[in-house]
């Protein structure tokens, strides 16, 4: 039996040519790239040719990108690090209340430490209604932290609309990028970004390395102490091979960022239908005509959680019940929650879908007549 492999919002495997970037890397290329000899110099040249790539994917400016461990780091210096160094001017962030647990979690540290949150609603299409971010700004206001592309419906928000919104006021608008980056085109500029969160792994690179993109003026503190490494804004020697191999998947994802796109709506497309040529009673969360062509979150009425993924698991096809923070947890999904509803069925009975780069039609394909026949024997 062929393992089918449908997670790749929960992380990418690496690709081969990002491997072989960082081989060389890693055997001859050891220096610290804070040292000022030679093989200091070396390892400094490697890291800044990266970050420049890591600028230029978004439209920003080298001296802007902040590397980190990943995401979850990103978000934690852009929303931690932004209210602190910013608290003289205001008390009040605003949120979403389906955001990525790394956001989420952080925003709730927040009011621990005193801050005054808002949490937007969002409808049943996933989306937040721009009238209420208007409503909820206050002169207090000195961040808006919502999320591009929701990592378990794969709805895109609407992030220009959003920069719009705050281009006259004091508030930085934080978006974490980390599902829209590599598919979506992105100019922090333009959409008026001030921070911006990216994850390697979700774009066949190594896992333990990301960016924060902090726009010229953006006062933050750092929340880690030690040495003067990333504009004193994160300490700590550099992982040089990883932020090659981060730059190689960068590049790639660059390369063929429209031929993916279009590979990938056509797997979502083909599942779907032979989900419904098979008889499946099943639904789609979310506006499908506003997500990401990688991702689709499938209820299936009559079904459970975690009845559908240990069949799935055991007949060969990896998937998702939303976010790989919460793997194994059999709690109702905040996301789905948020749009339906804490007590509506959709929240325990829906199945998060991801294609990438292990997929061909045919295993596509192929998954979903597996997936119809284990979601048909549980339901009927």
């Amino acid at each position: 039996m062929d393992h089918i492999y449908l997670d790749h919002a929960a992380t990418a495997p690496m690709d081969k040519r990002v491997i072989e970037a960082m081989n060389p890397i890693m055997t001859n290329i050891f220096g610290n790239p804070s040292s000022v000899h030679a093989f200091g110099r070396k390892a400094r040249q490697y890291l800044d040719e990266a970050r420049r790539t890591m600028a230029g994917s978004i439209q920003a400016d080298e001296k802007e990108i902040v590397f980190t461990s990943g995401g979850t780091e990103a978000d934690n210096l852009a929303m931690i690090g932004t209210a602190l160094a910013n608290r003289h001017k205001g008390n009040h962030i605003i949120t979403t209340h389906q955001e990525h647990h790394a956001a989420l979690y952080t925003a709730e540290n927040l009011e621990q430490q005193g801050f005054d949150v808002t949490y937007l609603p969002v409808d049943e299409t996933g989306r937040i209604n721009i009238a209420d971010l208007t409503e909820a700004l206050t002169p207090e206001t000195i961040l808006v932290s919502i999320m591009y592309v929701n990592n378990e419906t794969g709805v895109i928000q609407p992030v220009e609309a959003i920069g719009e919104i705050l281009k006259d006021h004091q508030a930085y608008f934080h978006t974490d990028a980390v599902q829209a980056f590599g598919l979506l085109d992105i100019d922090v500029k333009q959409s008026g970004i001030d921070l911006l969160t990216v994850s390697s792994h979700k774009i066949n690179g190594p896992k333990g390395i990301g960016f924060l993109y902090v726009s010229h003026g953006v006062k933050i503190e750092a929340l880690q102490f030690g040495g003067e490494q990333e504009r004193k804004r994160r300490p700590g020697t550099e992982n040089v091979a990883a932020a090659v191999g981060f730059q190689t998947a960068v590049e790639l994802s660059l390369d063929n960022k429209a031929d993916r796109r279009q590979t990938y709506a056509h797997y979502k497309e083909q599942f779907m239908k032979q989900l419904s040529e098979n008889g499946v009673n099943y639904a789609v969360n979310g506006a499908l005509d506003q997500s990401i062509a990688s991702i689709v979150n499938i209820s299936f009425p009559g079904a459970n959680v975690e009845a559908l993924l240990t069949n799935f698991d055991l007949d060969g096809i990896a998937a998702s019940s939303g976010s790989a923070c919460t793997a194994g947890s059999v709690e109702p999904s905040h996301v789905l929650a948020a749009m339906y509803g804490e007590n509506d069925n959709r929240t325990t009975n829906s199945i998060r879908f991801s294609f990438g780069s292990f997929n061909t039609e045919e295993n596509v394909i192929e998954a979903a007549n597996r997936v119809a026949t284990i979601v048909k024997r549980l339901t009927q």
